[in-house]
């Protein structure tokens, strides 16, 4: 895994949920389908979160302010407005034919595991609830990890810099540890009952999303990384210039 992706995340998660849709309909049976998703979060610095469906957005004129929501309005030079930033989230679902959901697979973001943490989980706790599986990829650094992973907790032997949950019910939980040196592996996607799982190839579409954005050319690896890393690996991020995709 290329730890400098990292920096250029919203262009990578877009390329992920695309190329990982387009792979799963390649090889799902007939009788399902994957689409792509997205949620609308409105997020501010001072870590409040909230979370939209997409919609139909209707504006109307500019009217003139004429109160503060039961509060005093204030003769100034000027009115100063809350920075809230809106943040795209998107993913993949896997749907019958019927439009039943059978599988939500989410890349981590950031934000999931920062100030949008508990917003996240619960929503993994509706879907699970539902009789959804979900399949959480994290390919971020950022943000805590063990506050996402709970109610499980990952053995010490299972600790590594990115890593894959596999959520099958409220309670059953599958760990894949992907460490930052190694290639990242194939994913089995669970499916109905009675279906095999099928395999999501994490390594192929990162090589996809890293060709296709022209990343050996723009990302400079004699910069530090962000997140920075540390010994050895220092040195070896450093070496993927040379390294082709």
């Amino acid at each position: 895994m290329d730890p400098y992706l990292e920096n250029h995340w919203l262009d990578v998660h877009t390329k992920l949920v695309a190329y990982a849709a387009d792979e799963l309909n390649r090889v799902l049976p007939e009788s399902l389908v994957a689409r792509t998703e997205e949620r609308v979060a409105v997020e501010s610095d001072w870590g409040g979160q909230r979370v939209m469906g997409p919609d139909v957005r209707v504006f109307s004129p500019p009217r003139r302010d004429t109160g503060n929501e039961g509060g005093q309005v204030i003769d100034a030079p000027f009115k100063l407005v809350l920075e809230l930033d809106p943040i795209t989230e998107r993913f993949v679902r896997i749907l019958d034919r019927g439009g039943r959901l059978i599988t939500v697979i989410e890349f981590i973001s950031p934000t999931n595991k920062t100030s949008g943490l508990e917003d996240y989980r619960e929503k993994r706790r509706e879907l699970l609830s539902a009789g959804v599986n979900l399949v959480e990829i994290d390919l971020t650094r950022q943000g805590s990890w063990r506050a996402l992973m709970r109610p499980h907790f990952c053995p010490t032997e299972g600790i590594a810099e990115y890593r894959t949950t596999i959520r099958t019910a409220p309670g059953t939980a599958y760990l894949f540890p992907m460490p930052l040196r190694s290639r990242l592996p194939d994913i089995p996607i669970p499916l109905r009952s009675g279906d095999p799982p099928t395999s999501l190839p994490l390594q192929q579409l990162i090589d996809q999303v890293h060709q296709n954005g022209r990343y050996s050319a723009t990302i400079d690896y004699t910069e530090p990384c962000d997140p920075p890393l540390t010994g050895d690996d220092v040195k070896w991020a450093q070496e993927l210039r040379n390294i082709q995709p």
